[in-house]
């Protein structure tokens, strides 16, 4: 029979990753303390920090919103356009 994966909820992980970021205890003391593979730690130390910004400004910031909002536009006005020659295209062939 295999070994059933632990799952971790993220209070715990952001508890675990905070201590790494303090650097109270060293890696190796935090994976002993609380069962966890170093390399787990780090992991969630680097996405701790990639991802903090969050925190405070809810959802990442879109710059180019408004130029995909025009491109998706421009999609959809070629694709009627080309839906419309195709069927033009058609009639002519059955001609």
């Amino acid at each position: 029979m295999g070994i059933t994966r632990r799952k971790f909820t993220a209070a715990f992980k952001a508890k675990v990753a905070l201590e790494a970021i303090q650097e109270h205890e060293t890696m190796a003391q935090l994976a002993q303390r609380h069962q966890i593979h170093a390399n787990q730690i780090y992991k969630w130390k680097r996405e701790l920090q990639e991802n903090a910004a969050l925190a405070f400004g809810g959802a990442p910031a879109r710059e180019d919103s408004g130029r995909e909002q025009d491109l998706l536009m421009k999609i959809g006005e070629l694709t009627v356009e080309r839906d419309f020659l195709a069927r033009g295209l058609e009639r002519l062939h059955r001609r």
